[in-house]
């Protein structure tokens, strides 16, 4: 089994959240900050660590949101993102960041803006009370996302 951790930041501000127009490898499209967490680190600490690099900014009070999951079981893949919430943040945006243009956009906009599926799924729940878990499960066969199971907790 291959398991892999992942982690995303909504930064919100006001009617806003802070994405980035990536425009490389598989991940294309407008995504918020995030990414791969680094062994020994704990998933809110990978979080506050790669929206730093990504971004320039310092997030202070995160709000767990829930757990979204991807399984492939032909390539025996697990791979699982921790998601998180704040509108508590310091310092300077970046100017030019590696990881894509970083833009500030209307919550009420968003979906109107390419990314990718499994972030438009979920996007909603950042904003609703609770928490979520999102499973999505790919068909290697037919190259397609086969099936999605939500449990809002």
């Amino acid at each position: 089994m291959n398991y892999k951790f992942w982690t995303v930041i909504m930064v919100q501000k006001d009617d806003a959240v802070l994405l980035l127009n990536r425009q490389h490898d598989n991940f294309k499209g407008y995504i918020p900050p995030g990414g791969k967490v680094d062994f020994p680190e704990g998933f809110a600490e990978g979080a506050i660590r790669e929206v730093k690099e990504e971004t320039g900014l310092d997030v202070h009070s995160l709000t767990f949101k829930g757990i979204s999951h991807y399984t492939n079981e032909v390539k025996k893949d697990h791979f699982i993102i921790y998601n998180y919430l704040t509108d508590d943040f310091s310092g300077q945006l970046l100017t030019h960041s590696d990881e894509g243009t970083l833009e500030w956009v209307k919550i009420s906009e968003v979906k109107n803006y390419p990314m990718q599926e499994d972030i438009r799924v979920r996007f909603d729940y950042f904003f609703e009370p609770g928490t979520f878990e999102i499973h999505m499960i790919w068909d290697e066969e037919n190259n397609r996302l086969d099936k999605r199971i939500i449990h809002k907790l």
